[in-house]
């Protein structure tokens, strides 16, 4: 399996959007340079508030650009970085892969992806119903997330647009994806 890097974002200050860049660079075990959700703890002002101290395994947010596509049919309007993201990709079923799969981004970084995004209220801030068109249930009445994968960075390198993606399964059994 492989795919694309449709854009890459990243923002210095705690804000929902980021804003694209031609490349940015992933910092083994902290995320992505100069952005505000890098470091070894937790970032996410959520996670801080209920301990400081836990792992971060939110290093790294990547959507699939499919998703814009899909909320689009709905009349939603939503562009790589909109809705927080580090990496936009394509061709990639990112919320069909286990726990543990390493994606090859570009020539040189590795992110570990360890878990579903678990969309907030903020979505919704940022478009009045979106939030609906990003969680859901589903026939079973499982929650279904649909914002993203998160991951942690493997092995550093420049991840630009355009760049391969490359994925690597973990070892059987998969774990399904849970949100972090």
């Amino acid at each position: 399996m492989t795919g694309t890097v449709a854009a890459v974002s990243s923002n210095a200050t705690y804000s929902f959007t980021k804003p694209t860049r031609d490349g940015i660079t992933l910092l083994a075990g902290l995320g992505v340079a100069g952005d505000v959700h890098a470091g070894v703890t937790v970032r996410h002002r959520s996670r801080v508030a209920q301990d400081p101290t836990l792992p971060n395994l939110r290093q790294v947010h990547l959507i699939h650009e499919e998703l814009f596509a899909e909320v689009a049919g709905a009349g939603f309007t939503v562009a790589p970085g909109e809705l927080g993201e580090n990496v936009t990709t394509r061709g990639i079923d990112l919320l069909g892969l286990p726990a543990g799969t390493l994606l090859g981004l570009g020539p040189d970084a590795v992110v570990e992806v360890t878990g579903l995004r678990n969309p907030c209220a903020q979505i919704d801030r940022f478009q009045d119903g979106l939030l609906k068109q990003v969680v859901g249930r589903d026939e079973s009445g499982a929650v279904v997330r649909k914002a993203g994968i998160m991951g942690v960075v493997r092995m550093g390198g420049m991840v630009r647009p355009g760049d391969a993606i490359t994925v690597r399964l973990p070892e059987p059994p998969h774990r399904p994806l849970e949100r972090v």
